[in-house]
Formats: C-alpha cells, structure tokens, sequence
C-alpha cells in the first residue's frame, strides 16, 4: 500500500506523461495529414502548426503556475487536462489550417502541467526528499517518446493504411479521451494539501515578485540548455539522421526516440542524486559532459580536395613521356602517386578520417620545362563520415546527461523559493519550453547560413559554456567573503 505522497507522486507522473503525451501530438499529426495530402498544409503552416503547442505550453507555464500558487495543485491540475481534452476534440473537427491551428493552441495548454505538477509534488516531500520525487515526477517526459513512437502507428491502423482518411480524426479524439479519463482518476486519487495555500493570499505583485530575481532567470537559462535543448533535439534528430545517413524514415524515428528514453530514467537518478550530492555539482557535471559531447558531435562530416604535394623538375629539360605514374624529362624519370581505383564513397562508414594522395601530370609530351617548374600537382582526398553507432552512441549520452540537469534545476527550486514553487516553476519551465520552440528555429537558420547540419551542435555546445561560465562565476563569488546581496540566500552545494 503507497504512502499518501507516494500516491500523489504516482498520480502526478501519471497525469503529467499523459499530458505529454498529447503536448507533442501535434508534430506527429501535422506531419501525417501533411504527407498524405489529407489536409492542404504547406511547409510555413506545418512549421506553426508543429510550433504552436510548444510555444503557448512553454507561455503559459507562467500564469499557470501563478494560479497554481493561488488555487492550488489539485485544482489546476484537473482543469489543464479538460482543457487540454477540449483542444484535442476540437482537433478532431479541423478541416484546415485555421481551425487545426485554434484546437493547437488549446491542447498546446497540456505543456503547462509540469509548472502544476512540481508545485503540487514538491508540498508533499521534505526538502531532504524533494530532489528524488521531482526527478521522478519528471519522467513524465515519456509521454513524448510514447507519442513519437505509437502514434504513427496508430494512424496507419486508423486510417487502415489509407484506405480510410478521414479515420485519423480518431487520434485526437483518443487522446480527448485519455485525458478526461486521467482527470478523473487523477481527482479521484489525489486530495488538497493545506500548505499549497497557507497564510493570506497574495496580491499579483507579490506574487510575480520573484521575477526581479537573478537566480531564477539563471535557473532558466540552465533549463534553457538542457530541457529546451532536448525538446529541440527530439524534433530535429529525424531530419538530421534523414540526410546525413540516409536512413529509412521509420529508422530515423526509432533513433529519435532512442535519445528520448535515457532522460526519463535519468531524470529520476538526478533528482536522487541532487539529494545527496547537491544539485550544484550535479549540474557542473552536467554542462561539462554537455560542452564535452557537443564538442564531439561539432567535428563535421568532411569530403574535400585540397592541394597536396606536388612534384617539380630537379633540372630544365623536354617533356619524352607523360603517364599516370611517371613524368621523364630528358632522361629524368620522376614517380607520381596514382590516384586510388576506388576512392572512398559517401556510403562508407568510418570511424577516423580517411585520405588518399595522388599526383596529376601537368605537362605534356614534348614541352619544354625549366628547373623547379611544376610537372605534377599533389591532390589530397580527406573522407569522413561520423560512424553512425558512434554517433548516435554519443547523442544518447548526451540525452541521458540533460535528463540528470532538469532534475538538478529544478532540484533548486523548492530550496531557495519554497513559498513561490508554481511561479518560478512556471518562470523556469516556460524559458526551458522556448528553448524547444526556438531551438529547431535557430537550427534551420544556422543550416541555411552555413550549409552546415552540424551548427546545432555548435550552438548546443556555446550554449552549454555560457551556462557553466555563468553557474562557475556565481560559485566564485559566493565564495567570497563579501556579504550576498540583500534576498540572496547562499547558494547550497
């Protein structure tokens, strides 16, 4: 038999994978009308359509997690997924871009669960067990792996294979269904807790009063890198694998979610281990093994020629015989690399860079060449194509290390603001849900301008820097025995 907070904590999770889930339901179903031609859709409207959700889920934490101090968990909880169940019906009805980009903005409200979901299960724990259950808490964030996983397959079972369209307005109605039926469980198995609403209620400025904090604009900006990030990896790794390694749609969605599981698990082991450890260190960890992983996956795929060594006449003479492996200049026979039968080609997989040499005559029979003139020039050919298991070994890395971050930031807020929980949980959870927004945005720029696909690694990577630098600036200030300003309280390890 759980515990009471061991059951809110059960339910919490539950009701925020569910949550999730239809949070990234968009981008599956947008893609699915779009490339069966069910709905007119062009690739700016798929951009919002996809975009929505996670735009007005990642705003509205904010005033969401001002209510949720105000009226409590509970409440809130309940109607973000009646609302949410409501966008998703209304969903299910589209007949365009306008009315599918209205029900977007309603369901995209499902994304604001995770503000409700932390105020309302961090009441329920001692500090000294905050960290552990917000970790496992956020594990929720499975629902978006579930999402990218069944739902394709779902409908191309509703739609049977195409032989009935109109049958994929069954998925929205389906997800409609599962959130009524988790808002009742969720009522049925949760209760009110007194201390989500103790002492007088507090005006809109006060309670927006953490706002004029450094520290949780700092917090974001952490969360910013490792949530937001991984929401932006989650949606561009498909396009990513689908042109760099020219893998099957249905492979690229399966590595995808490969990189969306770890997190989920990870998130629970940070959340513990910020407990015992301190969320500080965690998150040193964290940034570093970031800045370490994006540095790596930053090394791009290369395929170039470039001059190498030539070959130059010892003395001044007349061309007698020019061939693929030998130039004779007057009696003077010089040996030239052959270029290789069979160059390295874009399907080879490597593990380090591959080169070959060879020299091209320049010359020929009969000229006339003076001493140290060039009679060959020098072609270097540097292949490399990231293995993809290695590739995709650290990208997963990657992932599991930004699961131990979110637990770590938001490890932080119950501790430094256990009064404000909802709102800077709001504040945080919308500047790291903008980070999922903007980041494939910022990713299609940097590739339009660089031709590069490997400028989102980059941008991961400065940004992981920026962060530490920031977090390991604060940390040796504090250590300084001049007094913390006014509001500040140390900063814990």
């Amino acid at each position: 038999m759980l515990s009471k907070p061991n059951r809110i904590l059960a339910v919490n999770t539950l009701s925020f994978a569910t949550c999730f889930a239809v949070w990234m339901m968009g981008g599956v179903l947008v893609t699915f009308l779009a490339e069966q031609r069910i709905l007119p859709l062009d690739r700016e409207q798929m951009g919002w359509l996809i975009g929505v959700p996670v735009l007005t889920g990642s705003l509205l934490r904010l005033p969401v997690g001002v209510l949720t101090d105000r009226f409590g968990g509970r409440a809130m909880f309940i109607v973000v997924m009646l609302v949410a169940a409501g966008g998703a019906l209304l969903a299910s009805m589209a007949s365009g871009f306008g009315s599918l980009l209205l029900a977007s903005l309603v369901f995209g409200l499902a994304g604001t669960a995770f503000a409700v979901g932390v105020a309302y299960t961090s009441v329920w724990f001692p500090p000294e067990r905050q960290g552990t259950a917000l970790g496992i808490f956020g594990a929720g964030n499975a629902g978006a792996a579930a999402t990218s996983f069944f739902a394709p397959r779902l409908l191309t079972r509703l739609t049977e294979g195409g032989a009935n369209p109109e049958g994929w307005r069954n998925l929205p109605r389906i997800y409609a269904a599962a959130l009524v039926v988790m808002a009742l469980i969720f009522w049925l198995l949760s209760e009110r807790r007194m201390a989500e609403q103790s002492g007088p209620p507090k005006r809109l400025g006060e309670r927006l009063a953490p706002l004029r904090v450094a520290r949780v604009w700092r917090f974001g900006f952490y969360y910013f890198v490792v949530f937001g990030g991984f929401v932006a990896l989650s949606q561009w790794l498909i396009p990513y694998y689908l042109n760099l390694y020219a893998v099957p749609l249905v492979v690229a969605g399966s590595l995808a979610a490969l990189f969306s599981l770890p997190p989920n698990l990870t998130r629970i082991l940070g959340g513990w281990l910020s407990d015992r450890v301190g969320a500080r260190r965690v998150l040193y960890f964290v940034l570093s093994g970031c800045v370490l992983g994006f540095a790596l996956l930053s090394v791009p795929r290369m395929d170039v020629l470039v001059p190498g060594e030539a070959v130059f006449s010892d003395a001044a003479g007349v061309v007698e015989e020019v061939t693929p492996s030998r130039v004779v200049v007057s009696g003077k026979s010089y040996a030239l690399a052959r270029e290789p039968e069979s160059p390295v080609q874009h399907v080879d997989v490597v593990v380090w860079p591959k080169k070959n040499h060879w020299q091209t005559p320049v010359v020929t029979l009969g000229d006339q060449v003076t001493k140290r003139q060039m009679i060959a020039k020098g072609v270097t050919h540097i292949f490399f194509q990231a293995n993809m298991g290695i590739f995709t070994g650290i990208v997963v890395l990657v992932g599991a290390l930004m699961g131990f971050g979110m637990a770590a930031v938001f490890r932080h807020i119950p501790q430094y603001f256990p009064k404000e929980v909802g709102i800077v949980g709001g504040i945080v959870g919308m500047i790291g849900g903008l980070g999922g927004f903007v980041g494939p945005v910022i990713f299609g720029y940097l590739l339009r301008g660089t031709g590069l696909w490997i400028t989102c690694w980059v941008f991961l990577g400065l940004s992981s820097v920026a962060a530490l630098g920031w977090m390991h600036s604060v940390v040796t200030k504090l250590s300084d025995p001049a007094p913390a300003p006014a509001g500040e309280p140390p900063e814990a390890t």
